[in-house]
């Protein structure tokens, strides 16, 4: 069993001021992985304190020195790419071939990435008779969630630390020991006392308390829509900087020309992904309502070939929810869904055979669906697909675009001309033409109530500055 007992603040490993502790379970099994420290506000002071004392001296250090503490991270990281792969996978239920590529090969590439930003990045330029430079923000707080746990917190630590700023990070009750790893790498990596600290609990404790707490000068948060609005409201009584990446609704638009079974099988694969535990999963599949059949057909072929496993063995495709509550959230989903009248495709809410143990949901499809139906419109955060359909092109962005989200979607034409024009309005942060690669440099982010600031690349480095102009007296006057 896994068990981490103390904090990790002020670049010393600390017990926690409270004795009580918060089980983990493995997804495959749901089983007893361990066990971390429940940290009160008492812990989230000394955390806070630890990263303002340190904000100056890290802001003051050459970003070509703050490099090299990230590429220190990333070998770091590298190194223990085994021992990660096998608690992530244990904390999410993606199967571990996956795990080694996303959610370790990810992050090592981001954590160096960073460095090479801090290195080549312009932080001040001459804009007539002032000079513009870019500040750090300060003490950041990063709360990040369960589904892509070292990523998520790579996405916020890495380029807050090269932008120099101190951090203190709070990550997910059902994911932590990743969290702890990266603490024991970068205590390895000889980071300066305070300019990264670790603190873990529940969010309506340790999480409020960091949002509110004077002292922080930014918030990064990952997480449901729902927390997200709760964080923009504590957070504005001290006015502090927030940046949100939360929940998604993905529309993947398949147009009359498109080549079916391409589009199925791509919008079923970003679907799936992490058994649907990705926020800009394409969750639902608009497709012409002449060719519904055509698409019945190819979707119920295709999801036979997403078969359940371990997620620890390597031949595993699909893998278990993350918690039992996560499991008991998707069959209420599809019980919804079919009650509302949708036609039931392939799946459904009854747990999988031979799959009694852990926390196995089926691959699911639902037919027929109508844009204002429940599934249509709540996240489900699940392996399960809504297929909607629509009468024409206007209506089909009409339907993609009904929704409180704007995080993701995709666009389905042999025209490639034509997707790009429905592309454009679509109104979220990131639309995949024809099964478009993810790109670790692009921008990603959220319309509408998806949130608002930007990860990835020099975009996700930019959040983590600030302006400062500097007037001079011109010549001529």
């Amino acid at each position: 069993m896994i068990t981490y007992d103390k904090f990790f603040i002020d670049g010393q490993w600390v017990a926690p001021v409270g004795r009580a502790t918060l089980d983990v379970f493995h997804s495959a099994d749901g089983k007893l992985m361990g066990r971390i420290p429940e940290g009160t506000t008492d812990d989230v002071q000394a955390a806070v304190a630890a990263a303002l004392n340190a904000r100056e001296r890290w802001a003051a250090t050459p970003p070509a020195e703050r490099a090299v503490y990230l590429r220190k991270i990333a070998a770091g990281l590298k190194a223990r790419t085994e021992p990660l792969a096998q608690v992530i996978t244990g904390e999410t239920g993606m199967p571990i071939k996956l795990v080694r590529a996303i959610q370790v090969g990810g992050p090592v590439y981001h954590w160096n990435q960073y460095a090479e930003l801090a290195e080549t990045f312009e932080f001040e330029a001459r804009v007539g008779n002032s000079l513009v430079v870019r500040e750090p923000v300060g003490v950041v707080v990063a709360i990040t969630p369960w589904n892509y746990p070292l990523n998520q917190i790579t996405l916020k630590v890495a380029p807050a630390l090269a932008a120099g700023c101190t951090v203190v990070l709070k990550p997910s009750e059902v994911a932590p020991f990743n969290a702890f790893i990266l603490a024991e790498v970068i205590a390895e990596a000889g980071l300066p006392p305070g300019v990264f600290n670790l603190v873990t609990g529940l969010g309506p404790v340790v999480g409020e308390a960091l949002v509110q707490h004077a002292d922080v000068d930014m918030v990064s948060f990952t997480g449901s829509t729902r927390a997200g609005k709760r964080v923009s409201e504590v957070a504005s009584q001290t006015v502090k900087r927030v940046a949100l990446e939360l929940g998604g609704k993905s529309a993947s638009v398949v147009l009359d020309d498109a080549d079916l079974a391409a589009a199925v099988k791509g919008t079923l694969n970003a679907c799936y992904l992490n058994s649907g535990q990705t926020c800009s999963a394409h969750t639902r599949m608009l497709v012409p309502a002449s060719r519904y059949e055509e698409v019945k057909a190819l979707a119920k072929e295709a999801v036979a070939r997403f078969t359940l496993g371990d997620p620890r063995e390597e031949t595993t495709r699909l893998g278990p929810l993350a918690s039992a509550a996560q499991r008991e959230r998707v069959q209420t989903y599809i019980r919804k869904g079919l009650a509302e009248g949708a036609e039931l495709i392939a799946g459904g809410e009854a747990v999988p055979a031979g799959f009694e143990v852990g926390f196995f949901v089926q691959p699911t499809v639902l037919g027929r669906v109508t844009p204002d139906a429940t599934v249509a419109q709540e996240e489900i955060f699940g392996p399960v697909l809504s297929i909607i359909t629509y009468q024409n092109e206007a209506d089909a962005v009409r339907i993609a675009n009904d929704s409180i989200y704007g995080l993701g979607g995709g666009v389905w034409s042999d025209d490639e001309a034509r997707a790009v024009r429905v592309a454009r309005q679509i109104r979220t942060g990131q639309v995949d033409i024809n099964g478009g690669e993810f790109n670790v440099k692009a921008p990603f982010g959220g319309f509408k109530q998806s949130g608002h600031g930007r990860e990835n690349g020099v975009y996700g480095f930019e959040e983590f500055l600030e302006y400062k102009s500097l007037q001079f007296k011109s010549a001529k006057s």
